[in-house]
């Protein structure tokens, strides 16, 4: 396990500083050790005083830690002062360590200076020679450079500027920009662009923070510095898009967004594969459609094609019975998945699904078992829903839960024009939907 040595502030609202620090390193499989600078009374809305800690008590707390476990790597946030940062430079060179990132932090998002003016100039000339990275914000590449950093060409030229102050590595993060946030690594021969889409949400508290750490981490575990940086940013994105709105003010980010996830998935790949027993059991391959059949799960918050775990390759006949042709993974099914997906945004516990085939006589038999039954017709479907590539199945489920009033347990179709008719089972989980199907079948 890799030691990562952080020397940040207290956020007391748990959204920044070494809160979030100690989240990204400690989900990366880390261990994080800390050294706090400063305490901070802030929440979502504003820093509203800041009581730094004795330089000489960082010193006590970085020597203690750094000569007894030792680091692999350090990451520093808000060091407020230039007696904090000589501190720090004092102890790196008493005990060096093999990778040093820097995050520039000057100003809190509600605007509260978090850097003493007069400390710039030491970072830069004390501390940025140590540094493997620096990872400013446009703000604070602008306020290292003397220079408005807005275009990509100030970027690429801010970029130079600090990285001849003696960082081997340089991070120029565009989050403060307007449109999509390209962030810009520089190595002191080429530069690498991350692209990155803007989320709209003002759920961003501690994106700084949890980046540089998380880069830290990469590059302890071995990441060249381009893979760190894409893994980290990625990471990020991640933890932003699922935030959950905590506080008035700016909110969070949601770090354990991807652990999360990842668990889910999981979890749904164990439930689908156990329906698949089931069925796989079962003499059923008279229910495979010719464009053969799939099966669908949706993760709790699915909200796009890949929240939804499925087969990839499809389920097919095989003789009287049905097989697998790999198994079930996020985002192997974009057709069933639009069902589900339309399904969940109207009744959220319908998050499993599996075409079968159809017929007059299976639709007669799901209305004996007592299933809703609800139906679209393909002869309806407006031009540009057939113009646009993958929204028929959106645009017919909505159709048949209106007709409905309801999500039903099946959704058909007597198909139209190169399409199959088709049956779709609905159901709250994959063994609800398995049941269902295996009564269908007279099993």
């Amino acid at each position: 396990m890799k030691r990562i040595l952080i020397i940040a502030a207290s956020d007391s609202g748990g959204g920044a500083g070494i809160q979030a620090d100690i989240k990204a390193v400690t989900l990366y499989g880390c261990h994080a050790m800390t050294a706090i600078t400063a305490l901070t009374a802030q929440n979502t809305l504003a820093v509203e005083n800041v009581l730094p800690v004795p330089a000489s008590f960082v010193e006590e707390q970085m020597r203690v830690v750094l000569s007894d476990i030792g680091a692999d790597a350090v990451k520093t946030g808000m060091l407020l002062n230039t007696g904090i940062i000589k501190a720090v430079v004092g102890v790196l060179s008493q005990y060096p360590v093999p990778l040093l990132v820097i995050d520039p932090v000057m100003k809190a998002k509600s605007g509260h200076r978090l850097l003493a003016d007069d400390a710039r100039d030491c970072l830069q000339q004390e501390l940025f020679p140590l540094a493997t990275m620096v990872t400013p914000n446009l703000d604070e590449a602008e306020a290292l450079c003397g220079f408005p950093v807005v275009s990509d060409e100030a970027m690429r030229e801010a970029a130079l500027r600090i990285h001849a102050q003696g960082p081997r590595y340089v991070l120029i993060k565009a989050g403060h920009r307007s449109g999509d946030c390209h962030d810009l690594l520089y190595d002191g021969n080429s530069f690498t662009v991350f692209e990155g889409t803007r989320i709209l949400t003002k759920n961003t508290h501690g994106t700084g923070c949890t980046l540089a750490s998380a880069i830290t981490a990469g590059l302890a575990q071995g990441m060249s510095a381009p893979e760190a940086v894409r893994k980290a940013k990625d990471f990020v994105t991640t933890a932003i898009r699922c935030a959950q709105p905590v506080g008035s003010g700016n909110g969070p980010t949601y770090p354990f967004a991807a652990t999360v996830r990842d668990a889910q998935v999981s979890c749904c790949c164990r439930e689908l594969e156990a329906a698949y027993a089931v069925l796989a059991q079962e003499r059923i391959g008279s229910l495979i459609p010719e464009v053969q059949s799939n099966f669908g799960y949706a993760l709790a918050a699915a909200c796009a094609p890949e929240d939804v775990v499925a087969f990839p390759g499809r389920l097919v006949r095989l003789r009287d019975s049905i097989a697998r042709i790999a198994p079930p993974e996020p985002g192997a099914s974009r057709h069933i998945s639009r069902v589900i997906l339309t399904a969940m945004a109207h009744n959220p516990g319908m998050r499993a699904a599996m075409n079968i085939v159809y017929s007059e006589d299976i639709i007669t038999r799901c209305r004996e078992l007592g299933f809703s039954v609800a139906e679209f017709s393909r002869a309806e479907e407006p031009q540009n829903v057939r113009d646009l590539e993958g929204s028929s199945l959106e645009w017919g489920t909505q159709k048949a839960i209106a007709a409905a009033g309801a999500v039903p347990d099946i959704i058909f179709d007597r198909g139209g024009v190169g399409k199959e008719p088709m049956v779709r089972v609905l159901g709250t989980d994959p063994l609800d939907v398995a049941h269902k199907v295996l009564r269908i079948a007279g099993r």
